[in-house]
């Protein structure tokens, strides 16, 4: 597997996202823009991508917290306060969201690694919140797949979803991160968008079960087993969309 950094500026701020892909495979694969989790870009969320990626797809994973952030060891208070810092920053989530879009997507042609076709968006946790309101906000992901969300709906009371794709959202029934209300209230605005939404709740699963280490129950644990389900419910969707 190959991962190249690629740097990028976004409102005077450094930022620097990847590419990652199998590079033994030959010809144009679909692109996968990733929105980490709240540990950014780091050793954690290029080994997620690599998973992600396979021989299927280019990851393209966004940097939203700025170059470094990912390589210092973090209490679980100070990366809530960065996550929640910029989830409930739109102009942040959608001016830097899309710069890295624009820059990954640049890179990964010019290296004629993607089909620009077949662009896809995945999150995982307050990245899957990010990626749902990249979406919303008109993002051109022709499929966009949320794990374990947290923070799904829009930030914005007078939102105006414009989801140009299908969304699936891959969630724990007893994760109290992101309790079923949350996930009715994303039901519903869905559905009011006339989007072709799939939502799979895992029963008895809490939150983070595809974060490896995971391990404070009953909030969040990882699970193997539903991870690797996860994943190929990911790969069913896209293939059917792509």
């Amino acid at each position: 597997m190959t991962e190249i950094m690629v740097p990028y500026e976004y409102d005077g701020r450094q930022f620097e996202g990847a590419l990652v892909f199998d590079d033994s495979v030959a010809g144009k694969r679909p692109a996968v823009f990733m929105q980490p989790d709240w540990f950014g870009v780091c050793r954690h969320s290029l080994d997620m991508a690599t998973e992600v990626a396979d021989t299927d797809y280019v990851v393209m994973v966004a940097d939203m917290y700025g170059v470094g952030y990912g390589d210092r060891e973090k209490s679980d208070d100070e990366l809530l306060e960065s996550a929640t810092g910029v989830r409930r920053d739109l102009d942040l989530i959608l001016g830097c969201g899309a710069k890295a879009y624009e820059v990954l997507t640049a890179e990964a042609v010019k290296r004629g690694l993607i089909d620009t076709d077949k662009m896809g968006a995945i999150g995982f946790c307050m990245g899957g919140g990010i990626a749902l309101e990249q979406a919303r906000a008109g993002g051109h992901f022709k499929g966009t797949v949320v794990f374990h969300v947290t923070a799904p709906n829009p930030v914005g009371a007078d939102s105006n979803p414009d989801f140009k794709g299908r969304v699936l959202a891959i969630h724990g029934a007893a994760d109290p991160v992101t309790p079923k209300p949350m996930m009715d209230a994303l039901e519903e605005e869905l559905t009011g968008a006339k989007v072709d939404w799939q939502i799979m709740m895992f029963g008895h699963a809490t939150h983070s079960f595809c974060v490896k280490g995971a391990n404070n129950p009953p909030v969040q644990v990882y699970d193997e087993d539903l991870c690797q389900q996860s994943y190929r419910m990911m790969r069913d969707f896209f293939a059917q969309t792509f």
